[in-house]
């Protein structure tokens, strides 16, 4: 990527009709809803993406039909973790020969790995890449958290343009930019919505918001407000997306609450389908109702 990416760039999620059918129609709505709000990007097969419920082969046919029908209008990011490095390198060639901007790596996640092997992980992956390189930091999923120095390490290799960190700590991402501030042209994104505007104000340059699905221009006004420090604008968009993340995200008290509520909400807003892959259910009618009556209530 020539410039430093900035803004909001939602987490796709992975239409489906089955377990191993994407829902295209659905991925195409989806896609050109998020572009209508005025995003600055699309990441795919990430967490909110469910990547790692997803056979090899349908990972394949997202990144194949998102880049048809994003034709080169924003930039593509395609996440490629793995436990397995060959598969990594694979998802990132088909990245790259469809044309994405950019690959996004979390470690290798059933293993517990050490900052020196993830770091001797990374330098070997890297170099059999073809596209510049995201770091993914994602501990309650990956049983690791890449340290400040093993970043700049790995770093060291300039493939490597930035870092999204969905650790939800904020004192441990501004060490990140603290110890990275000698990188002016390395990207660094909060996940967890609740923070980004405030990871924004102190020098972060976007969210990776899984809300940024549903309601893409909230998302993006938060982004802009605190970018230009309109700080009575930001807390006003702010309190938005604590309602979102208050009624949405924490309907049914699941683990899987977070994602079922996205899906929840984009079907009841008719722009796909909420299917979710094993091992979890959609929900049923009486969560449902309560999805649509938190959105109601945003009035947005």
């Amino acid at each position: 990527m020539s410039t430093l990416l900035r803004g909001i760039i939602p987490p796709l999620v992975t239409p489906l009709l089955d377990n191993n059918t994407l829902d295209t129609q659905g991925l195409e709505r989806l896609i050109e809803h998020v572009i209508t709000g005025g995003v600055n990007g699309i990441f795919i097969l990430g967490t909110t993406g469910e990547a790692q419920s997803l056979s090899f082969n349908l990972r394949i046919e997202m990144i194949r039909q998102t880049a048809k029908i994003l034709n080169k209008r924003l930039p593509l990011l395609v996440g490629i973790s793995d436990t397995s490095i060959v598969d990594s390198i694979k998802l990132s060639q088909i990245a790259y020969e469809v044309g994405a901007d950019a690959v996004v790596s979390a470690p290798p996640y059933y293993f517990a790995t050490g900052q020196a092997e993830l770091a001797e992980f990374y330098e070997s992956l890297i170099p059999q890449l073809e596209l510049p390189v995201y770091l993914y930091n994602m501990p309650t999923h990956t049983k690791v958290m890449f340290s400040p120095d093993t970043i700049k390490r790995i770093a060291a290799d300039n493939k490597v343009i930035g870092f999204k960190d969905s650790s939800a700590n904020g004192c441990y991402f501004q060490s990140v930019m603290y110890t990275m501030q000698d990188h002016p042209d390395f990207s660094f994104f909060v996940g967890p919505e609740e923070m980004m505007a405030e990871a924004v104000l102190l020098g972060a340059h976007g969210g990776v918001n899984g809300g940024a699905n549903i309601f893409p221009k909230l998302y993006v006004d938060l982004y802009k407000a605190a970018s230009t420090r309109n700080i009575e604008e930001v807390q006003r968009l702010h309190q938005k997306v604590m309602q979102i993340s208050s009624n949405i995200y924490t309907v049914g008290s699941y683990g899987s609450s977070y994602l079922k509520g996205v899906k929840c909400a984009l079907s009841v807003l008719h722009i796909c389908n909420d299917f979710i892959a094993a091992p979890f259910n959609k929900f049923g009618d009486e969560q449902r109702n309560k999805i649509r009556a938190a959105i109601e209530s945003l009035d947005l």
